[in-house]
């Protein structure tokens, strides 16, 4: 069996650190082949451009790509003929095929009471939003002609089909593993989008392929509201480009940080995956080790999982990272700031720790 190769995007900020950690974290596992390249701002600095063919290429050879973050004050601009980090992105997801993006938001039970939500309301939640990526307004013609502006929304019945199965077979396959009744929603704005009443004809297309898996559909204003209302009532979310990218932050803060967010962007069957953290590049706080690799590890948790077909791996990461929090450790992102009074010992004291540390102590629990 040959060794995976593994297309490394550190990419600005904190992503070399977080990206770091988590090659740590697969060289633990096993032998893996890592091909450094640059993507986002420091390909702007470097290139001119936020992706070249070359990197593109290797990514679309590889067997999975994983990405720190990209972005930053320095390559803010609002000048559309302008290079922005953000379109090596919007590149990658394009160029590979990757229509569709997965993130699962699963409170970490030791940071309930991190969420902004009352922990009997967050309690429970499990759910996943499938995105769909390389349609809709963000990748529609687009323009200005004085006071005047367009971005277009298109979708066809293809691209939703082909989302909607990812979301469908997700739900039975989450059901195998909770127990639970696999149930499916899917969100747009039929009552006023065009692209949103070809969505839900479309969904419901499919629907019957799937009699196990029962299926509802919410207008996107009332899911932004029941996401935060009854978040234990979703199982899989399946939803266009623009309303999955603010319902899947919305939902990844249901956990109380950014910081604590996987996710994965697949395409058709045999392609790589590109795995990434949800959070941004928080400048701010690069080079100073103090950022959250977590997110990352639970990533790679996804590469190892639907990349490598390694699931027993990506179990043993998430135990991991459970049991690290139970202990208390914290980054400073998910630090409350409070000490628990010793009588009280089945409260974990917090201990505020760095990149390193958190990571040191992840290892530790795999490797027991």
């Amino acid at each position: 069996m040959s060794t995976p190769r593994i297309v490394v995007l550190a990419g600005d900020g904190v992503g070399p650190e977080i990206v770091g950690a988590a090659i740590e974290l697969l060289e633990s596992l096993g032998e893996f082949e890592f091909d450094r390249r640059l993507m986002g701002g420091c390909s702007i600095d470097e290139h001119g451009i936020a992706l070249t063919d070359d990197v593109l290429d290797a990514c679309e050879a590889a067997d999975a790509v994983l990405l720190g973050a990209v972005g930053g004050p320095k390559w803010d601009t609002t000048d559309p003929d302008a290079p922005r980090p953000e379109q090596g992105l919007l590149g990658l997801r394009k160029g590979m095929g990757l229509f569709a993006n997965l993130r699962p938001v699963r409170p970490s039970p030791a940071l309930v009471g991190a969420s902004p939500l009352r922990e009997e309301r967050i309690a429970g939640t499990d759910l996943l939003v499938v995105r769909e990526l390389t349609g809709g307004i963000y990748f529609g013609d687009s323009g200005r002609d004085g006071d005047s502006a367009h971005d277009t929304c298109e979708y066809t019945a293809e691209e939703i089909d082909r989302i909607t199965r990812i979301a469908f077979e997700a739900a039975r396959r989450r059901a195998e593993i909770s127990g639970r009744e696999p149930k499916v929603t899917s969100v747009d704005k039929a009552n006023v989008l065009e692209t949103s009443r070809l969505w839900r004809e479309v969904v419901g297309r499919v629907a019957p392929d799937y009699p196990d898996v029962k299926l509802d559909h919410l207008l996107v204003d009332n899911a932004a509201m029941q996401l935060v209302s009854r978040p234990a009532d979703f199982d899989v979310i399946v939803t266009e480009n623009l309303f999955g990218d603010i319902l899947s932050d919305e939902a990844a803060m249901l956990t109380g940080s950014l910081g604590m967010l996987p996710s994965a962007s697949l395409g058709a069957d045999g392609a790589p995956g590109l795995f990434e953290p949800v959070h941004g590049s928080a400048p701010d706080i690069a080079g100073k080790g103090v950022a959250n690799p977590l997110a990352t590890f639970l990533s790679v948790a996804m590469m190892l999982r639907h990349g490598f077909g390694r699931a027993e791996e990506a179990v043993r990461i998430e135990i991991a990272v459970d049991a690290v929090l139970e202990r208390g450790l914290r980054t400073p992102d998910l630090a409350s700031g409070t000490v628990a009074p010793p009588p009280l010992s089945d409260v974990p004291q917090e201990v505020e720790v760095g990149t390193a540390e958190m990571t040191a102590a992840v290892l530790e629990e795999l490797s027991s």
